[in-house]
């Protein structure tokens, strides 16, 4: 089980590598600065994110909404009050500080449930995660997972996939865009619609994917939205 643990406190982190080496299984990443932290999420897709609330001025609660679907969240709190928001952002589970081996245990537990639950429901991925696009005369099935980016070429786009293959299709990049699951995809650039989670990082001119370090530009028209949804 792949984990990242996002905490600007180091003894709660130091806590969280003990109790990792003691359940053993686990290959742990500890960060203390959220914006780092939620960059390695974005480009390391772990299976699990410990995401603490109150961190010197940044909201968990806001980070948690920019983790990919593919992540399981627990949140990490002195402050017991936010238990009711972490469920509202579908957090497996909530530790309140300071919390002992046994309950964190429990809690990793529920992490497992839910990835093998999630790992269920991807292999019978349901027809809204999934496109049927004209190509070369037949009918081609991409699932939405799989995608990078999307690219407009002339009067075409051009799905770029996780497996180095890519698949070309007659319509404009609207159309496309439409089909998309919402909140999934960010438009860019007039020619480029990208995967949230598979950005690894932004500046105020390109976006740098997580896949072979893909570096695509950022259009001017899109810029204000893009660091709207992409910053912590």
């Amino acid at each position: 089980m792949r984990v990242i643990a996002i905490d600007d406190e180091p003894i709660a982190l130091n806590i969280i590598e003990q109790y990792c080496k003691r359940r053993g299984g686990i290959v742990l990443e500890t960060y203390s600065k959220p914006r780092v932290g939620m960059q390695r999420v974005r480009e390391w897709l772990p299976d699990v994110v410990l995401l603490d609330i109150e961190m010197n001025g940044t909201s968990g609660i806001e980070l948690a909404r920019q983790l990919p679907p593919s992540c399981c969240l627990i949140f990490t709190t002195a402050f017991a009050h936010y238990a009711l928001d972490g469920f509202e952002v579908n957090a497996v589970d909530f530790l309140h500080k300071p919390y002992f081996y046994e309950r964190f245990d429990r809690a990793m537990q529920k992490a497992g449930e839910w990835l093998r639950m999630h790992d269920l429901l991807r292999t019978s991925e349901s027809p809204a995660r999934q496109l049927i696009l004209k190509s070369e005369y037949k009918n081609v099935t991409v699932s939405v997972n799989t995608i990078l980016y999307i690219e407009s070429v002339d009067n075409y786009v051009k799905l770029h996939l996780a497996d180095d293959t890519s698949v070309l299709s007659k319509m404009p990049l609207r159309t496309i865009e439409e089909q998309l699951p919402p909140g999934e995809f960010i438009r860019i650039h007039r020619s480029f619609l990208v995967a949230r989670c598979r950005i690894s990082r932004f500046s105020r001119a390109e976006v740098t994917l997580t896949k072979g370090g893909k570096v695509l530009p950022i259009g001017k028209k899109y810029l204000d939205e893009v660091i709207r949804l992409l910053s912590p």
